[in-house]
């Protein structure tokens, strides 16, 4: 799916919790989530803590949308 919104010439940010399956697929903007059972947070956390690990996850995602990229890029930080 990642591919195909790109060919359309829309820009895609892929949040995912296995990098490799995001490079295998061939997604161009990649960014980690935090773990397989809670992509974008931790619900052991407090509510505070949980909205700052999300602001920084999106934070990060729009980041790498602005980023020019020719070739698979995994946004570690």
């Amino acid at each position: 799916m990642v591919k195909e919104i790109e060919r359309a010439g829309i820009p895609v940010v892929h949040i995912c919790t296995v990098t490799p399956i995001s490079l295998t697929v061939g997604a161009n903007r990649i960014v980690p989530a935090i773990a397989i059972p809670h992509p974008l947070g931790n619900p052991a956390l407090t509510h505070e803590e949980e909205f700052q690990i999300r602001y920084n996850m999106v934070t990060k995602a729009l980041k790498a949308l602005e980023t020019p990229v020719d070739d698979q890029t995994v946004f570690d930080s």
